[in-house]
């Protein structure tokens, strides 16, 4: 009995040390960025596009990045919702959960999840080349949407596979097809969706190797989809590379902003996850 509480206490103890490491990691990685990206920050930097000379220490903004990021991330995450969900359906709702080719999938699927990002930047940007397309707003779309279906795929399928299986029985019993099945499975885990939703932008909005040879980099906005566009982590990257101090502390604002807007984001997203699952059945 000794040695069992021993044993009690020293994995207790471990357990207490490993959140006050993460905590105390976390507010001290958003410390640095706010104490150094903070004082940077105004509303030319936010409103403003940057001028020729903006990484040597000139006028200017990051207003470019801001949209960039923005476009970039939510057309990969729509993107690959409409690719992803159909998947995620077909695997769970028209295949036997013993299917040899739902099982290959979900494999297949974990391997493409730990790829590192430079991987799909290589092969959006191979892509590129063999359609004839330039450095635009579209590759990198079409990047970050191949780095972040396997998130939203992987994410999705475990929130569906937690649905217990009378709901399927039930539906089944009454008459239901498999589609009608597959709305009445949307309904009741809507609010995971949201949740895989979140996790893509996220990751989506924050890369930066998918997105370095694949959407180029302009100090302008995006008009079209053929344009090059710019995103904050590329911004981050820049500024941080450049000798001149003042434009090294621009990165830190960037790299806040970056941060806010991911926090906006998560907010709002489970806000909306809470709204939905107040609505299942």
């Amino acid at each position: 009995m000794k040695w069992k509480k021993i044993e009690e206490q020293f994995f207790k103890a471990l357990m207490i040390l490993s959140t006050v490491v993460i905590v105390a990691s976390f507010f001290l990685i958003v410390g640095t960025i706010v104490s150094k990206g903070l004082p940077s920050l105004s509303w030319e930097m936010l409103s403003e596009i940057p001028t020729g000379d903006f990484y040597m220490g000139g006028e200017g903004g990051i207003l470019n990045s801001i949209v960039g990021s923005l476009y970039i991330a939510a057309g990969s995450s729509l993107l690959a919702l409409l690719i992803s969900l159909p998947i995620v359906i077909y695997i769970n709702v028209y295949l036997k959960k013993s299917s040899w080719m739902g099982n290959l999938t979900r494999l297949g699927y974990d391997v493409l999840f730990g790829m590192p990002s430079i991987v799909y930047g290589a092969f959006g940007f191979t892509l590129m080349i063999y359609l004839g397309m330039k450095a635009s707003l579209l590759g990198g779309i079409i990047a970050v949407t191949l780095l972040i279906i396997p998130i939203m795929v992987r994410t999705m399928d475990e929130v569906v596979r937690s649905v217990p299986k009378e709901l399927f029985e039930a539906s089944y019993s009454l008459g239901a097809t498999r589609y009608e099945t597959a709305f009445v499975l949307l309904k009741q885990v809507a609010p995971g969706i949201f949740t895989a939703i979140l996790l893509a932008f996220g990751r989506g909005i924050g890369d930066v190797a998918s997105v370095m040879f694949t959407a180029g980099f302009s100090n302008d906005l995006p008009q079209s989809l053929q344009d090059p566009a710019s995103t904050l982590p590329l911004a981050v990257f820049n500024q941080l590379s450049s000798p001149v101090e003042e434009v090294q502390a621009r990165a830190y604002g960037a790299a806040l902003i970056l941060t806010i807007v991911v926090l906006l984001i998560s907010i709002s997203a489970r806000m909306m996850s809470k709204r939905l699952s107040k609505n299942k059945i």
